[in-house]
């Protein structure tokens, strides 16, 4: 369970993302795609072409922490 702060925002990006992305790639399109720098705290999420797997990015602190779901049918 992640326990974001109280002034956290959560970013969805609506294009479709390679999620074959790591920490590099998925900084680097935080910053393109939302405009923000990833060490501000917020959530961001990224879906895949087919939507059905979603990678969310946050800054805990000490580090950068990436959560990879993959979303089952009718979900």
């Amino acid at each position: 369970m992640l326990s974001l702060p109280a002034n956290a925002q959560v970013f969805v990006c609506a294009r479709p993302i390679d999620l074959r992305k790591s920490f590099d790639g998925l900084c680097a399109a935080v910053e393109v795609v939302f405009q923000r720098s990833v060490l501000d705290g917020h959530l961001f999420l990224f879906l895949n072409k087919r939507r059905d797997r979603l990678k969310a990015l946050w800054w805990d602190r000490d580090g950068c922490a990436i959560f990879y779901k993959r979303l089952e049918l009718g979900r």
